[in-house]
């Protein structure tokens, strides 16, 4: 092994280490929000945050984004495991830190919401998602969905810049 070829291996796994430890804290600042809220908020009126604005309303949601396809849980439990599988497989190849940490946030907040899936009732893959972050006339939600979309969002500004998972420029296309 060159010695390039060594300190790309490092740089690699240095970047899936960045990863790892932006999808654990992300997980665990879900797990702990919900557990949190589920102890000491569940069954109450919502709490203003910023007014009627930003509050904290809890509500479990067995569908996707804005509670759609409630019938479907099974589906979006599948696609959160798919999620999770193509990120890990995508870290082997991992040289670049802002990719790291959008796939870090993305693999967290599906761990997360995967978590409840599995866990909460009526379980057996159909558990209801745990949502508590309401703005108004918006959407409510957990800090699982802020995450995904946090990341989603810096996956798509990657790309368009030209940023590659494994570091590189897509090259540019001439014209003329």
């Amino acid at each position: 092994m060159t010695r390039s070829e060594a300190s790309g291996a490092f740089g690699t796994r240095r970047r899936v280490r960045v990863l790892w430890l932006v999808a654990a804290v992300a997980y665990a600042v879900d797990l702990g929000s919900k557990l949190a809220v589920v102890a000491y908020l569940e069954g109450r009126d919502p709490v203003p945050v910023l007014g009627s604005w930003l509050e904290l309303r809890v509500q479990r949601n067995p569908g996707a984004a804005f509670g759609m396809g409630s019938a479907t849980t099974l589906v979006f439990t599948l696609i959160a495991l798919v999620v999770a599988a193509v990120v890990i497989r995508v870290s082997r190849r991992l040289t670049s830190t802002p990719w790291a940490i959008a796939l870090g946030l993305l693999l967290g907040g599906a761990v997360g919401n995967l978590t409840d899936r599995l866990f909460r009732s009526p379980g057996g893959m159909r558990g209801a998602v745990v949502d508590f972050v309401s703005v108004r006339d918006f959407s409510v939600m957990n800090l699982a969905d802020w995450a995904i979309t946090c990341g989603g969002v810096l996956i798509v500004v990657l790309s368009l810049a030209g940023h590659e998972p494994g570091g590189a420029r897509a090259p540019r296309e001439r014209t003329g």
